[in-house]
């Protein structure tokens, strides 16, 4: 079990490793994007566009990791006054309504990337780039916050937290 835990927590933590690289690769665009116009009148023609393909992926890679880390808002006015094993036990209901709607959203991405790839989708920018190859990171991302919710089920349940 232990394991399976690690290798959950050493996925959640390559999305946030690669989520902050896609950040500096996203900054990185825009300081040249800035510095071509400034200085030479020209322009990349996709900084704009990439940019968000950019942003859009390092949010969903890094959504596991943030879990992980309890970064994601808790509201906790009513469970902060209650014992260790009620909390576990809310915890544990709440992860389990959690895993069926990230399921949802999950089936969701793959229908959405899958009918930009079968309709040959391309963004109407300059690139024309494939929306699909963007697209994919969110299934992705949210296969891996799935994963990051079922080992923190598991750890409440042996209560590792």
């Amino acid at each position: 079990m232990n394991n399976l835990l690690n290798f959950i927590h050493r996925l959640c933590k390559g999305g946030a490793y690669l989520s902050g690289i896609l950040l500096v690769a996203l900054v990185v665009m825009i300081l040249t994007e800035i510095f071509l116009r400034y200085f030479f009148d020209k322009s990349t023609m996709i900084a704009d566009e990439y940019s968000g393909y950019l942003y859009l992926a390092s949010i969903f890679l890094g959504l596991a990791y943030t879990f992980t880390k309890n970064g994601h808002i808790r509201i906790n006015i009513i469970t902060s006054r209650l014992s260790n094993s009620v909390n576990a036990f809310i915890d544990v209901i709440a992860s389990i309504i959690t895993l069926g709607v990230l399921a949802f959203i999950f089936y969701r991405t793959i229908l959405f990337t899958y009918d930009s790839y079968e309709l040959e989708m391309l963004s109407e920018a300059v690139s024309e780039t494939p929306l699909y190859l963007t697209q994919i990171v969110m299934p992705i991302g949210i296969s891996l916050f799935i994963l990051a919710v079922i080992a923190f089920i598991l750890k409440r349940l042996k209560n590792d937290i």
